[in-house]
């Protein structure tokens, strides 16, 4: 009876999640982004016509409800325009101006050298899945092969030097730099977007790979 218990939780919980998540996010997204929009875009206008802004109830909702909508589109509208030349060059002037500015331009290239890495566009950072020991031997970790070794690092090793990206589980923008020998890599067939779920899911994701089933034995069970 508990174990039924037990798996109609599980099972409950994996259907929540989502739905959990993806609320919590719109949420966050009207609070942090709406709510502030909101008394930018609608205040003047009230105040224009000696109405008295709303601060409680249905109508704040809608307001920043709207607010958000109307940065998603602006966002929208940017990724839109980056296809263009002549956008292209706005963009990247203002960046330079970002750039100049003390403090913020240092938080702004962080995020962006972060965000680029990740990014469809990007993709190739990331060349192929690989499965290698770590952070000690008996014991396996996925990784992202990103180049091979170059340089003092490379001449110093006297081998072939693959330079791997393990990232950290569920936050896969962290994670550790490992040079490793060619040899002591095991290549995946998985795709980097296949890989990205394993380590964000912490292993609840498992690519399909082929008709392989793992079989684990009654002894391995009882260890």
């Amino acid at each position: 009876m508990f174990k039924k218990f037990g798996n109609y939780l599980l099972t409950g919980t994996v259907i929540a999640l989502p739905l959990t998540v993806t609320l919590f996010v719109i949420i966050f997204l009207v609070r942090n982004i709406g709510t502030p929009v909101s008394q930018l875009l609608f205040a003047p206008i009230f105040n224009h016509f000696a109405k008295t802004f709303p601060t409680s109830g249905f109508g704040v909702l809608m307001l920043d409800l709207i607010s958000t909508l109307v940065v998603l589109c602006f966002i929208t509208a940017l990724g839109v325009l980056s296809k263009f030349f002549f956008a292209r060059i706005l963009i990247g002037i203002s960046e330079a101006v970002i750039n100049k500015i003390p403090g913020v331009g240092l938080v702004y290239r962080t995020v962006k050298q972060i965000v680029d890495t990740f990014s469809k566009q990007n993709k190739a950072v990331f060349q192929n899945v690989v499965m290698l020991e770590f952070p000690r031997a008996g014991l396996y970790a996925v990784g992202f092969v990103t180049s091979e070794a170059q340089g003092e690092i490379q001449a110093r090793t006297g081998e072939v030097v693959i330079n791997v990206f393990v990232p950290t589980t569920p936050n896969p923008t962290s994670g550790f730099l490992i040079m490793v020998p060619k040899d002591s890599l095991t290549y995946l067939d998985m795709t980097v977007g296949d890989a990205m779920k394993l380590i964000i899911s912490g292993g609840a994701v498992v690519p399909k790979w082929g008709d392989f089933t793992p079989q684990i034995t009654e002894e391995k069970k009882g260890e």
